[in-house]
């Protein structure tokens, strides 16, 4: 790359020909602040927040989209650029609901940080706001526009990541807004509930909808045993709504605190992931060995599958039926644990912790409560598991290390744990795949081709002598060319594997919200590959890393399923999908 030479704020520098001034002050060690910047994503300078003032330019140049030249001059902290900024945030603060006590973003809130950062205490422009539409029509999402800044990462998250593209701006001038088209609500658009936009949100325009309340009126219900799971992602994030350092892993803080919250039983939801791999492997076998339908694609992101009932109907016979793995679990907690118990099935309540906002929508799907009652009750994203321990007063940091409930439904290898990220859920699947058709033990259980951030991987992976070809992506617009091939009828592949948001449930809409320098590169390791590689190394410590070898599995099917694909094992363990409308326009 051509090195390119200039001043900022009289310090000789250098960038690299084609960045921003942007780029070349963060290279360089200078904070510019930002609204609208998203790295890769968004940089429209359409907030006007990171205005710096450039030699010989006859106005002050938004940094996010002006490239460095040779010799130069920038300024960043001149009076005149300080005073931009700060009427740029006065202009937006006049225009915002600032009721900040009780927003969900208080003191993670970007537009919060700036302002004072700005050292703005007063605002110059008070007058009339914008009408605002409050949007908590869907299960997972909630729109509040009188929030909204107009910055449009959300726009651009939905179109670049997902490939959906269903926000944008609405109407002009003074009454823009963003939303789906028409104003609609998520819940009557093709929105997959990924909650990408809500974690690309500086402020608190789109949040998760919040479900703490039914969990603690059953938490306070004598009659109620109420039964929690954790999915492994959320080990991997929730310390930082503490304070930790982004990868750390909580495992055993957390199973305290949610002791300590109350809770009947608590249990990891790997189990369940081991359970799946029981399922999902199997029916590949089965496809493989009967001419089934092939690639067979992977079922455990409800993004996912809500992205091809939308805008894939037809390759609906390709998705395994097995259900994700915390449905799995809530069936067998209201069918197996109920029974071994001597509990009624409706006096179980399951409450599942998960680093995903497309789950809340999951748990009301009516092909998955088939034993009669819901399988699971709540979904609690990892920041609301947060709030809810906060709520409580539990000092998480100073906890015990304590392990999960161990009867019934403890037990879990690792294999289930790196279900979080993306590219786990094959490997965990090929581990036991392999070593049920070889009929050895399998050793080494790594499959390095399965790892990484890249948006595709592939690897032609042998099982038993014969040769098959498998696929992994996370993100729809990842996965869309792959979706297109096998349309087509001109994929190679055996088994695919597809996560809704990129770097797989690690970065799930529900997963503590990173702040946007850290994001935008200012971490030695991304935020993603350190919370994945706190999910890697529990798996290497763990005793068993393959999921056929977990002993409790072994005895459900034992005592109560029978076999993997039974016919019990199929009512409680499997579902089923449909193509969705991609719009419901209402006439009042």
């Amino acid at each position: 790359m051509t090195e390119v030479h200039l001043k900022i704020n009289n310090i000789n520098v250098t960038a690299e020909a084609g960045d921003t001034v942007l780029e070349a002050a963060r290279k360089n060690g200078v904070h510019i602040p930002t609204l609208c910047y998203l790295k890769d994503i968004n940089k429209s300078g359409a907030c006007r927040v990171c205005l710096v003032e450039v030699k010989n330019a006859r106005t002050l140049l938004s940094a996010c989209t002006t490239p460095v030249s040779e010799n130069m001059e920038v300024f960043t902290n001149s009076e005149r650029a300080i005073e931009g900024r700060r009427t740029s945030v006065e202009l937006i603060l006049s225009n915002h609901n600032r009721e900040c006590l009780s927003c969900k973003r208080n003191q993670n809130c970007e537009l919060q940080k700036v302002a004072e950062e700005l050292g703005i205490r007063e605002n110059r422009f008070e007058g009339d706001h914008t009408p605002a539409t409050y949007d908590d029509f869907s299960t997972g999402i909630v729109r509040d526009t009188s929030k909204c800044i107009l910055c449009g990462r959300c726009i651009e998250t939905c179109k670049k990541v997902q490939g959906l593209g269903i926000l944008g701006f609405e109407h002009r001038g003074f009454q823009t807004i963003v939303s789906p088209i028409y104003n609609m609500s998520f819940n009557n658009v093709e929105c997959m509930q990924c909650g990408q936009c809500v974690i690309n949100c500086p402020v608190g325009a789109l949040t998760e909808k919040e479900d703490l309340a039914p969990v603690i009126r059953a938490l306070n219900d004598p009659t109620k045993k109420v039964i929690v799971q954790t999915a492994p992602a959320v080990r991997a994030a929730l310390g930082e709504e503490f304070g930790l350092p982004i990868g750390t892993r909580v495992t055993g803080k957390m199973a305290a605190a949610l002791r300590r919250c109350g809770f009947t039983r608590v249990y990891d939801t790997n189990f369940a992931a081991d359970l799946t791999i029981m399922e999902e492997g199997s029916e590949l076998l089965r496809r493989l060995n009967n001419g089934g339908v092939l690639p067979m694609f992977t079922s455990c992101s409800p993004g996912w599958v809500r992205y091809l009932e939308f805008e894939y109907p037809d390759l609906l016979p390709n998705v395994s039926s097995a259900k994700s793995p915390h449905m799995m679990f809530g069936a067998i907690a209201k069918s197996y644990w109920a029974k071994n118990n001597n509990v009624d099935p409706k006096d179980v309540f399951v409450v599942s912790i998960m680093p995903c906002i497309a789950k809340k929508a999951e748990i009301v799907r009516p092909e998955c409560n088939t034993t009669g009652l819901q399988d699971v009750d709540a979904v609690l994203t990892t920041r609301e598991c947060a709030r809810l321990i906060k709520m409580f007063g539990i000092d998480f940091n100073d906890l015990p290390d304590e392990g999960f409930d161990m009867d019934f439904m403890g037990e879990y290898t690792g294999a289930g744990v790196i279900f979080g990220a993306s590219g786990g859920v094959m490997e965990a699947a090929l581990r036991t795949v392999k070593q049920q058709l070889e009929g050895v033990k399998l050793e080494p259980v790594d499959f390095e081709a399965c790892r990484g951030m890249a948006g595709v991987k592939e690897a032609e992976i042998e099982l038993a002598g014969a040769k098959i070809w498998i696929a992994i992506t996370s993100s729809m617009s990842a996965a869309k060319p792959l979706l297109d091939e096998v349309r087509a009828g001109t994929s190679k592949y055996t088994f695919i594997e597809v996560m809704g948001c990129p770097g797989g449930c690690i970065n799930g809409g529900g997963q503590p919200i990173v702040p946007s320098k850290i994001k935008n590169g200012k971490l030695g390791m991304g935020y993603k590959e350190l919370r994945m590689k706190t999910l890697y190394d529990e798996d290497t410590i763990k005793e068993l890393r393959v999921s056929s070898d977990n002993p409790q599995i072994q005895q459900l099917y034992k005592d109560f399923l029978g076999e993997p694909g039974s016919e019990l094992a199929e009512e409680l363990l499997h579902t089923s999908y449909a193509q969705k409308e991609k719009f419901k326009v209402f006439n009042d």
